[in-house]
């Protein structure tokens, strides 16, 4: 299964991030259903639009999150959502990630909308957040791909954001594991937090662990050093320094966009 050449026509692609406004049954949801759907489509216009080579939803408004499964009807308008994303965009790549740590529900949803890719928070290994501690269940979350007869890619972030490790950590030892017997079909390196900017170093270790693997920068992306992470990274995900006003919350500003793809050149 591993391979994602098949995913992207770019070599170093720059995906960008969906943030839903607050679902259905969330803390902080106050628009109705029309609205938030609107709004996902109209940010991934801008930035399809304008440059960004894949996009990725997900459900940054609900939290906070439940540490692993979510609720039925989350998946429920989830799925809408992508498959809206799938019939505007048919030949954009489309990924889910499905907040905290839901991949069976982030599988479901890829392969009932014919998305592409998925992201796990956690994939392999045990890491504590602010949800408590998440295990990875790649023995499951593997063979539920099988199950469906799905080729959905497996992006599994290492070192993930907001988490800390239980015990000993070896990055390296983390990639290689969640590459090789997690079956992974992409590592993802972040920073600290949502929108902190990932290390080059970590990238670099992470890549030399895992040198026939794609790493992916997956926070902080911004145009000011993209081209140095690239020399790094073989792709990165991209959302908050795209904003307006480079505020998470906000909708995507066009203008961010363009500079981001002038700053990766030809």
């Amino acid at each position: 299964m591993q391979g994602i050449n098949c995913v992207f026509s770019r070599a170093k692609p720059i995906v960008g991030v969906v943030h839903l406004l607050p679902l259905l049954g969330s803390p902080r949801q106050a628009s109705p259903l029309n609205e938030v759907r609107a709004r996902a489509l109209a940010d991934a216009e801008a930035l399809i639009d304008n440059g960004i080579d894949a996009v990725i939803v997900e459900n940054y408004g609900d939290a906070p999150f439940f540490p692993d499964c979510v609720e039925a009807h989350t998946v429920a308008v989830m799925a809408i959502i992508v498959n809206e994303h799938r019939e505007r965009f048919p030949k954009i790549p489309i990924g889910v990630n499905v907040l905290r740590n839901d991949a069976k529900s982030a599988l479901a949803i890829a392969a009932a909308a014919n998305a592409d890719f998925i992201r796990i928070n956690v994939h392999t290994g045990a890491m504590l957040t602010d949800q408590g501690v998440l295990q990875g269940k790649a023995y499951e979350t593997v063979r539920y791909r099988s199950f469906l007869g799905s080729n959905v890619k497996i992006f599994a972030d290492v070192a993930v954001k907001h988490a800390a490790p239980i015990g000993q950590f070896d990055l390296a030892s983390v990639a290689q594991d969640t590459y090789h017997r997690g079956l992974a079909d992409a590592l993802i390196v972040t920073g600290a937090g949502t929108g902190e900017r990932t290390e080059l170093k970590q990238l670099k270790t992470v890549k030399d662990a895992v040198p026939h693997g794609k790493v992916f920068a997956g926070s902080g992306v911004a145009a000011d050093y993209l081209a140095e992470t690239l020399q790094c990274a073989d792709g990165v995900i991209v959302g908050t320094s795209i904003k307006r006003d480079g505020v998470t919350t906000n909708e995507v500003d066009p203008v961010r966009v363009r500079a981001l793809i002038d700053a990766r050149g030809s």
